[in-house]
């Protein structure tokens, strides 16, 4: 179990996340990071406990948590049977290894030990070693990290609540399902600080005769929905519709994508518990022109259209030649802004802000799988329910959140940027990009080529064939036969270790290491993307359809899936081949990148208004030479290499708080000189410091930070005792406002050239956003329009003091666009 967390654990971090393991097992110590935390659980009258990188390094006196295994390889622990070292405890181990940084370097300097320390030391060394692997866990289990797996869904709430009737569980059920709906949290009752088991009863709590408190559903709400089938019906809903200032509208697909599903029917409604939903025939021509009668009403731009992730419909309407026009409300994009950390799908909602409990879409298709079936398949009668259903509940959560965005000054942010971006994102999606598939395909077969050109070499150097892919057989050729350390890395299974971390620590010690290193990264972009984007290609137009989220991050930055084009390798040579493959749509069109220059740079040089980084900006300097100019005390032609590395990563770094731990870390120096670059750059840029500070104690104040637009980004352990947990949401408080202007400035900036092409009527298309880069097919003939327009809607998307560069390069792929 050590290890199945540990590898998930740094396979969450790898992804980005930050994680907590829930443990009192000093073990665990040796995972943590600044990503990664030990959650000690209150125990016998004390308080959680939340352990970091500092808390760990200050609680074993050690430099790197890292050392935690060598010093349990000394001390042992009796729980796990892990023997150490005879005579050596706690406090002995934590000596030694302070002063001797580990016990391989200890074992070698055993002359310097004295009397029966050094005798035990000596006597015990390969027991000391064994020790130290059984302590040491693994992080290369054969376990797969997906996050979708690991989301939390609702139970089964009718037979949970009978288990419960069954078992008598009257005060646990009551706490459950208190549990799942959202309560204001000044009403939560304070646990006391003691471990508790699952089915005991916290202090203060009264098993009673109480009934479960059961959400509201579609059985005993009353309500109206009514079922269109022919001409007749619907020229009544149209003209209905037609006399609303606003109506809610939900579309029933037989799929998830719009780019591939077809439409089933439609369900409208405009007063609450009151609902149409019109079916639609299978015949695509049919549907379309029973579309096409609904198509005026869509596109009328004085009505009001309301949809939860109304992106999908609008997108869905697309491929039917149907705008939808007018005023847009989405309820899935409010609830974003009203609270960005929670989750924003409807089921939840409803239950959250209405109490009430929809139909599961299981209900009517059942589970995914191949035996799940068709929205088409479903009595039309019992999908009116469930349509209508979905519209309704729509509008009343409009209706809910309505004030909610006035009372939280959010009704500029969603009318002016998160709203006018929909119909942007959706003709992004629409227009796709074209895909050069033979050259993938070329690609992967050179890719192919070189993988058994390194697998000959590694076969060659090892003297053998064996799979390369099976660790075991690589460690036994490593450490066994061609013996590339004389203590060869064991798993706590006591198998060789050859995980990626191991392999790149022996890098140096055969030449068959970075090659067993190369292999494996070829293997991975081969099976990853070269061979997978082909497949992703939408068989109606021969282009690649991403799909851009809007109410993911809580920063306000847009993410990309199935596929995300946002994640496509840059960073290394081969990696960047992949790029080449993003092509212009014809002969005519040219790829265009706009990409913004060091923009969160410039944002927290406007936002502290320091002298310096303006004074830098201002006269168009590397800002990276600058600071290192500055931080090291040199003229700029001084500047090396290195000194402007460390400077760049502390300029970025800023942006999410990093630690002279954090730094030394990423810059392979002493915590101490780390610690030292960072002074010097608060000494050299002072308002820097200051702003940090300010923003800080606003959020201590308000609960929250703010971007320029005002995006919230709310920080419920600002003011936690805990200082991992407050550290946490102080760098948040310092990222958030920097990271969300940039990206309101991004979006506002693809909401105005958006407009702008489409008033001019242009052939140019707007067709990717990779973080601070646009990327356009463009008309050759256009590219004399387009470029001014672009610089200029990107540079004054949000006016600032400090000068805003956009770089901008055009190509006949996105790599030589970039």
């Amino acid at each position: 179990a050590d290890d199945v967390i540990g590898t998930l654990a740094k396979k969450a971090e790898e992804k980005g996340f930050f994680t907590f393991m829930v443990t009192p097992d000093k073990d665990f110590g040796q995972l943590v990071s600044e990503n990664i935390f030990m959650y000690k659980p209150p125990q016998r009258g004390n308080k959680a406990e939340i352990l970091g990188p500092k808390e760990i390094c200050n609680k074993y006196n050690i430099q790197r948590p890292g050392q935690l295994i060598d010093i349990l390889g000394l001390w042992g622990d009796a729980s796990d049977n892990i023997p150490g070292i005879p005579g050596i405890g706690e406090k002995r181990a934590k000596e030694l290894i302070a002063e001797y940084g580990s016990l391989e370097n200890l074992l070698e300097n055993s002359e310097h030990l004295k009397g029966k320390m050094k005798e035990n030391v000596e006597n015990f060394a390969k027991q000391g070693l064994m020790s130290k692997s059984l302590a040491t866990i693994i992080l290369d289990v054969p376990v797969t990290f997906d996050e979708e797996d690991l989301k939390l869904h609702e139970p089964n709430r009718e037979a949970l609540q009978e288990l419960f009737r069954e078992l008598e569980f009257r005060a646990f059920a009551k706490r459950i399902f208190t549990g799942l709906s959202v309560q204001d949290e000044s009403d939560e009752k304070q646990l006391p600080a003691e471990q508790t088991d699952l089915f005991s009863i916290p202090a203060g709590e009264v098993e009673e005769e109480t009934e479960v408190p059961v959400m509201k559903t579609i059985d005993d709400t009353p309500h109206n929905y009514h079922l269109v089938e022919n001409r007749k019906q619907r020229n009544k809903l149209i003209e209905k519709l037609q006399k609303q200032d606003s109506f809610c509208f939900d579309t029933e697909t037989t799929g998830l994508d719009p780019n591939k599903a077809e439409l089933v029917g439609i369900s409208f409604s405009f007063q609450p518990n009151e609902a149409w939903f019109v079916t639609l025939p299978d015949n695509f021509n049919e549907c379309q022109q029973v579309v096409n009668e609904f198509k005026p009403l869509f596109e009328d731009d004085s009505i009001q259209k309301t949809g939860q992730n109304i992106k999908f419909d609008i997108s869905i309407l697309k491929w039917y030649n149907t705008e939808v026009k007018g005023p847009l409300f989405d309820t899935m994009l409010a609830h974003y802004l009203i609270q960005p950390d929670l989750r924003h799908n409807m089921d939840y909602l409803a239950e959250a802000y209405l109490h009430y409990k929809p139909i599961p879409i299981e209900d009517l298709i059942g589970k995914k799988g191949k035996n799940q079936l068709s929205m088409r398949s479903i009595d039309p009668e019992v999908l009116k329910e469930y349509a209508c259903e979905d519209a309704d509940i729509t509008l009343q959560l409009k209706h809910v959140f309505e004030p909610m965005l006035k009372e939280g000054d959010l009704q500029q942010l969603f009318d002016q940027i998160e709203t006018p971006l929909v119909p942007v994102l959706a003709s992004m999606e629409r227009e796709g990009i074209k895909l050069d598939t033979a050259a993938l395909n070329n690609y992967s077969g050179i890719l192919e080529k070189e993988i058994v050109e390194i697998g000959e070499k590694i076969h060659q150097l090892a003297g053998s064939e064996f799979n390369i892919a099976s660790p075991k057989q690589l460690g036994e050729i490593l450490y066994v036969k061609l013996k590339i350390t004389d203590r060869p890395p064991l798993t706590k299974t006591k198998q060789y270790s050859t995980s990626e971390d191991v392999l790149s620590r022996l890098i140096n010690k055969h030449e068959i290491v970075p090659l067993i290193l190369e292999f494996r990264s070829l293997t991975k972009l081969k099976s990853t993307y070269v061979d997978v984007l082909p497949a992703l290609v939408n068989p109606r137009d021969k282009r690649i359809h991403t799909s851009y989220n809007q109410a993911v991050a809580a920063t306000g930055r847009l993410s990309s899936n199935n596929p995300n084009l946002q994640n496509i390798p840059i960073r290394t040579a081969r990696g960047r081949e992949i790029r080449k493959a993003f092509v212009p749509r014809n002969e005519n069109f040219t790829l265009l990148s706009a990409d913004y220059s060091q923009i969160e740079l410039r944002i927290i040089a406007e936002l502290s208004r320091d002298k310096g980084m303006l004074e830098a900006f201002g006269k168009g300097q590397d800002i990276h030479a600058t600071t290192a100019a500055r931080v090291y005390g040199v003229t700029l032609d001084q500047v090396s290499g290195d000194m402007r590395r460390n400077a760049k990563m502390v300029n970025f770094g800023i942006i999410y708080g990093i630690s002279a731990f954090g730094l030394s870390e990423r810059l392979n120096i002493p915590r101490k000189e780390a610690a030292e670059i960072i002074n010097a750059y608060f000494t050299q840029y002072p308002a820097v410091k200051e702003y940090m500070d300010n923003t800080i104690t606003f959020a201590r104040k308000h609960g929250y930070v703010q971007t320029i637009m005002g995006r919230r980004r709310y920080l419920r352990d600002i003011n936690s005792g805990n200082n991992v947990v407050r550290g946490y949401a102080e760098r948040n408080a310092i990222n958030a406002p920097i990271q969300g202007s940039s990206a309101d400035m991004i979006k506002i900036a693809m909401i105005n050239i958006y407009n702008d092409f489409r008033q001019r009527g242009l052939k140019t298309k707007m067709i990717l956003q990779v973080h601070d880069e646009l990327v356009f097919d463009a008309h050759k003939d256009e590219l004399a329009i387009i470029k001014p327009v672009i610089e200029d809607k990107m540079k004054n998307a949000i006016p600032m003091d400090v000068p805003i560069v956009v770089d901008m390069n055009t190509g006949s792929n996105w790599l030589e666009a970039h």
